[in-house]
């Protein structure tokens, strides 16, 4: 269960938007919407793959 304190005199906007951020980071949209239909694992492994290829070649043109 996520709990936002919310402060005296606090912006509702403000409270929600901690919310919000704090609900993402949990990753149950993410899961939901990965769930909805089946992905072979060797489809998975293929996406995981080409991922560090790109996060590597990212680091490679950052230095």
């Amino acid at each position: 269960m996520i709990v936002v304190p919310v402060k005296e005199g606090e912006n509702i906007e403000r409270a929600l938007k901690k919310f919000k951020r704090k609900f993402e980071k949990t990753g149950v949209i993410k899961e939901l919407r990965s769930r909805q239909a089946f992905r072979k694992p060797s489809e998975e492994r293929r996406e995981e793959i080409k991922k560090a290829i790109y996060v590597q070649k990212m680091q490679q043109v950052e230095e």
